[in-house]
């Protein structure tokens, strides 16, 4: 079995957060691949199911993001899984948006989830890095990491979300090297199909509508009468 991890906070209130990344790639990969429904285990949100012949749980752990390791040793110890069967989709503020690494053991580089994660059940783990940006200034990390994405990254986040979720059976097999070619891949054919696809074309002049002939006859009907009152009018001015 692989555990796969997706870091976030829990809630409606983060659930779009940039921090929150590793949540909604797990979840486009259960409603992918059709998963059980998302049940209250091992302190966390999880769902159990299979991608390409391989047994599979993904865990949304509800400890908040600082102590994501709690809930990912419970799942762990349960299961009696060891570090590489366990992998962890997170956002990363070291590589530029859109950018997608992957990497097993290594530095934690800051990240409060990978450094809870690594204090319960050790570092040689893998993970997912999705990049989110850097807002420039370490100051400003805690505020930008918290943040929504902007209404724009939706360009290169969604299709970014689906490659993760077509190539998820390279990520169950414990192959991250293929995994990154067949993201690049999907991406690349996206990337050709929106360019291929027809521009909209100009919306058409919206042209007045032809009068219906009663209306019409309603119209000058009332012409008419407005031309007589005037005359009439005119003919009862006195004169100078």
């Amino acid at each position: 079995m692989k555990l796969i991890v997706g870091l976030g906070n829990p809630g409606t209130k983060y659930a779009r957060n940039r921090h929150n990344v590793g949540f909604m790639a797990v979840e486009r990969i259960a409603e992918r691949y059709r998963f059980g429904p998302w049940r209250k285990k091992f302190s966390s949100l999880a769902a159990d199911g299979e991608i390409g012949g391989h047994k599979v749980l993904l865990l949304k752990p509800e400890t908040y993001m600082n102590d994501s390791g709690r809930a990912v040793a419970e799942a762990a110890r349960f299961h009696k899984l060891g570090e590489d069967d366990v992998l962890v989709i997170h956002d990363e503020i070291d590589l530029a948006p859109a950018k997608l690494k992957t990497k097993t053991g290594g530095g934690n580089a800051g990240h409060n989830g990978l450094r809870s994660i690594t204090s319960h059940i050790g570092n040689d783990y893998g993970r997912v890095r999705i990049g989110v940006g850097h807002p420039g200034s370490k100051e400003l990390v805690h505020g930008w990491v918290l943040r929504d994405f902007a209404k724009a990254d939706a360009e290169w986040l969604e299709p970014l979300l689906d490659a993760i979720t077509d190539a998820a059976s390279r990520l169950a097999a414990g192959d991250q090297a293929r995994f990154l070619t067949d993201v690049a891949r999907k991406l690349q054919e996206a990337d050709e199909l929106d360019a291929a696809a027809p521009k909209a074309a100009p919306a058409p002049e919206i042209k007045r509508a032809a009068q219906h002939p009663a209306g019409e006859r309603q119209s000058k009907r009332q012409s008419a009468l407005a031309a007589n009152l005037k005359r009439w009018l005119a003919g009862q001015k006195k004169p100078d």
